[in-house]
This record gives structure tokens, sequence and C-alpha cells, in this order.
């Protein structure tokens, strides 16, 4: 009888433990192309938040082409915080299902976005085609790998550079929208998401230019692929300034809007953005991105509001379903 009580109290307390674990994890869902950087992020805060607090908490990551993963959300996937890589797919999330409340750029600093990149070019070892800026890739014979805009932030930020680049060169509309023509017909396959675009690129061997974040190509050019790929920056770029936000119907009734708090306010501290820098992102603090400044080349950039008036005025202009977009790829082939 003593073993069987005993037995019982501990089958208790380990139902205990597991609610208990369950109620303190987070899920954070995030872009495709932060795997690594939120693997690190993860693990900081965890051993910080335990130092603080005595408490433990866990966190999960989710990574796909970031407007499928805002749609996702929005479907019911229970996302305790989102670190998208654009406004408007958190934006998605405030008007649907009013998941986030229409000012949540506004509960953190800088617009919510706790650092910056931007979009440049990876290129094979010596440059062979001598791709420079973005009019060559336009150049018949060149093969450009950029992701799907209609699916992909990154592809959309590729997009959009690529639009203010030659409107800032004096071009008209119609004449920016043959330029983007030209530079899709030079894409072979248009993959879902950013890393999907560099596995296309750097492990099937097709293009010879991949179009991509700063910090993607920062991680193929500085590591073990090094020998094999050489980074490449444009004259101008657009800058892209990755939002993030608690999605706060999730954490109210989960329980989490504390740890969840605290996890995208560690995101700002020195720790978190020398992380940040490590991954080839340019951090917000001042002091932690002078100290990496011989790693973040000077670049001439230009944001989506100056460009295209707002995210959401791009977003209908570009990309909703008959949108710029779907005109230069309607007779791609």
């Amino acid at each position: 009888m003593k073993k069987l009580v005993i037995a019982v109290a501990l089958c208790i307390a380990s139902a205990s433990a597991s609610i208990a674990h369950a109620e303190t994890s987070l899920l954070n869902v995030s872009y495709d192309v932060t795997r690594e950087l939120y693997k690190d992020i993860d693990a900081a805060f965890v051993a910080d938040y335990a130092r603080k607090t005595g408490e433990t908490v866990a966190v999960r990551q989710s990574h796909g082409a970031s407007s499928a993963q805002a749609l996702s959300v929005t479907q019911g996937l229970q996302a305790d915080v989102v670190t998208m890589n654009q406004p408007n797919d958190i934006d998605l999330l405030a008007e649907r299902g009013q998941l986030v409340p229409a000012n949540w750029r506004s509960r953190l600093p800088d617009a919510s976005a706790p650092y910056t990149t931007t979009m440049v070019f990876l290129v094979h070892k010596g440059n062979p085609k001598n791709i420079k800026d973005w009019n060559d890739l336009a150049r018949p014979g060149v093969q450009v790998v950029i992701a799907n805009p209609k699916t992909s932030g990154n592809g959309r930020y590729a997009y959009l550079a690529a639009w203010g680049y030659k409107k800032q060169q004096g071009a008209s509309d119609a004449q920016v929208q043959d330029f983007e023509k030209a530079i899709f017909k030079n894409v072979p396959v248009l993959d879902t998401g950013g890393r999907g675009a560099t596995t296309t690129f750097t492990q099937r061997g097709i293009g010879d230019v991949l179009v991509t974040f700063e910090n993607e190509v920062g991680l193929m050019s500085a590591g073990a692929s090094a020998k094999d790929f050489d980074a490449v920056y444009p004259s101008v770029s657009l800058l892209a300034e990755p939002p993030v936000s608690i999605v706060d119907k999730v954490v109210d009734k989960r329980g989490t809007r504390k740890e969840a708090q605290a996890y995208l306010d560690f995101l700002y501290t020195p720790a978190a953005q020398e992380i940040i820098a490590k991954h080839h992102l340019r951090p917000r603090n001042a002091d932690v991105l002078a100290k990496h400044a011989s790693e973040f080349k000077p670049l001439k950039t230009f944001t989506v509001e100056q460009m295209f008036g707002s995210w959401q005025q791009a977003q209908k202009t570009h990309f909703t379903d008959g949108g710029t977009f779907d005109q230069v790829v309607a007779d791609k082939n």
C-alpha cells in the first residue's frame, strides 16, 4: 500500500512538473534564415532569465517563409512571439483576428525592430559573371536566384530594392517594370523562402548570383563555404528592419505574457545585440555596432517608407493579386 501511495504521488508530481513546464514554454514563430540566430538567442535568454528570476522557461522555434509563417499564426499556430522580416506580416495578425493591437510597433524601441539588415549579392568565387550592381541582374545570360516575393519577405525586399535602385536613376514606373521583367526572366526557380533560395544556389548549384539578406550572405561567405563564394555589395540597397511582437491573444490565453515580454526585451540587451552581430545582422545598440563596424561595410540604403510611402502601399501596389509583380512574371516564359 505504501509503495502504491508513493507511486501515485510520483505520478502526480510528474504531471504537475509537465504542466508547469508547458506553462513556461514559449513558441517563437520566425522567418526562415534566422534559425541559427535564435538558437543562440534562446540559449542565452533561458540562462539569463533563470539567473534573474530563478524560474525556468523553454523556447521553441518555428521557421519558414515569413508571410507563410504569419498566415499560419492567423490560422491557429500558437505563437507567443513572432519575429518576422517585414512589418506587413505582423500587421496581418492585427487585421485578421486581432491577435496583436494595431499599434504594435510602438511597444518596443526602434519601431519594434531590434536589428537591421539589407539586400546584397552572393556570387561564385572570383565573380565569373562580373556582377557588381542591380543592372547586372538584368543582363542576358545571368541566372539570378531570388525567393518568391509572393510568399517571402526576403523576395519582397529584393524586388523592392531593385525597383528603388532603378527609380533613383530617374526611370519611369513603366521602365522600372521592364527592368524587373528582365531580372525575373533570368530567375530559373522561385523558392518559397530565403533559406530555400540559398540552398538552390549554394547546394544545388543553380544560378550565377543569389540576392538575399546580408546576414545570409555573411553566413555563407564567412563560414565553411567561404572558399566557394564571394559577397558583392551593390551601390544602393533597401534597409530591412525585421520587427518583433508578442502575440497578445496567445500569451493572454496561455498565461505567458511575462515570459514573452522578457524574451523580446532581452533582444535589446548588449548580450543579445552581441549575438545579433555575430550572426551578421546589424545591431541597434550603438556601442555594439561600433565594436563590430569593420564587419559591416558602409552601404547607401533607402527605406520602404521613403521610396514607396508605406509597407501597406508597397504591398497593395506590387504584391496583391494582379499587382506589378504578377504583371512582371506573367510573360516570364
